[in-house]
């Protein structure tokens, strides 16, 4: 039985016709549920990003099956549509290239800005839609001059994985479930009968669905084998599986056995030398602790950001806010770190806030070594 008096969204209502991205998942399936409550002409769009091998191990055609159960009980059209092709050449084959690097790329960046809302958003208009909705825990403030801010739930805040929206997209995104926190939208899919508030959410890599990351990346990236380099003395300790199976700060999977000259201590990753193929590592974790400088590109500024700004940066989902200065030098956007943050990777994003606000980021492109 759906219950009409359930949480409202913030939006003003309206009769404009909007299209839900629809996941088979229980918050874009209580996204479309509230978009039906706020008097919007709702259908969904399930997209179908990855073509899965013979192997099936991506959850893609479960996921459908249950966005066209929700629709149907919520009375509203489901279309699939096809992104395969852009998800592999603006996604898959940039997040690969930035592994052969040595950098640590995060494709649910690439997801958000190539696909939900470049060609997600774009197929919206040319089929008569004016608004396209989510179910990212995030918060639109302002039509007129749209900004991205964090939502009630801030341990579900998905705005890390938004800063590189356009602002022209933004205005014309609603984001329903930015005023309610994960346990109510689970209530509210148990009211409904949807069967979906125990399913298991879906975290980590679609594409890779339920193999290890190491097997599956094997096949795009050959992995090749290199010495492990103590970072206290340059000698060789080891014999690493591939630079692409690492990332920076690391501790589990190094497979470092015992050596005469070191203390009964774990191993962290420190560097990676791509030139030598080398994993460069130590038991001394204060390399990877960091203040200074940090060069950004792919640069995006959801607002006007001045030079100078006083701002707060996050290096990964869920991570600690640090204080940092953010200038513009020779058309270069250097982010000065002014508080130690453990383990920054190229091509880890750095998302910047001021306040509640998320005002935009970039890619780390700089090595964030302490060397003191």
């Amino acid at each position: 039985m759906i219950n009409n008096n359930l949480h409202k969204t913030s939006e003003t209502k309206i009769e404009n016709p909007i299209v839900v991205a629809m996941s088979g998942g229980v918050d874009s399936s209580v996204a479309a549920y509230q978009l039906t409550q706020d008097k919007y002409d709702v259908e969904g769009i399930f997209m179908k990003n990855w073509e899965e091998d013979d192997r099936d191990e991506c959850n893609s055609k479960e996921d459908y099956e249950d966005a066209k159960r929700v629709c149907k009980l919520l009375n509203i059209k489901l279309n699939l549509v096809n992104f395969s092709d852009k998800y592999w050449t603006n996604v898959f084959e940039i997040f690969i290239k930035d592994l052969k690097k040595g950098f640590t790329p995060n494709p649910d960046v690439f997801c958000n800005k190539e696909i939900k809302f470049n060609q997600f958003y774009n197929y919206a208009l040319s089929q008569g839609f004016d608004l396209i909705a989510t179910g990212h825990y995030a918060k639109k403030i302002n039509n007129k001059n749209p900004e991205l801010h964090t939502p009630k739930d801030k341990f579900k805040d998905q705005t890390y994985f938004l800063y590189a929206i356009d602002k022209t997209v933004l205005k014309n995104t609603v984001f329903p479930l930015e005023e309610l926190n994960k346990e109510d939208v689970k209530k509210i899919a148990a009211d409904l009968g949807l069967g979906l508030d125990k399913k298991k959410e879906s975290m980590g890599i679609c594409f890779i669905g339920k193999r290890k990351f190491s097997s599956f990346i094997d096949s795009y990236v050959e992995p090749i084998k290199g010495p492990i380099i103590n970072y206290g003395n340059d000698k060789i300790i080891g014999t690493h599986k591939g630079l692409s199976k690492y990332t920076i700060g690391q501790r589990k999977g190094i497979d470092i056995g015992g050596t005469t000259d070191s203390i009964d201590s774990p191993w962290y990753v420190i560097d990676k030398n791509i030139n030598k193929n080398s994993l460069i590592v130590s038991q001394d974790q204060s390399p990877l602790y960091y203040t200074g400088e940090i060069e950004l590109n792919q640069f995006n500024a959801i607002n006007e950001i001045s030079d100078g700004a006083n701002v707060k940066a996050r290096f990964r989902h869920g991570g600690e806010l640090r204080d940092c200065v953010l200038n513009v030098k020779n058309n270069k956007y250097i982010l000065t770190l002014k508080e130690n943050e453990r383990g920054i990777a190229q091509g880890q994003a750095a998302v910047l806030y001021i306040g509640t606000q998320c005002i935009g980021g970039g890619t780390v492109i700089s090595k964030c070594l302490n060397q003191n």
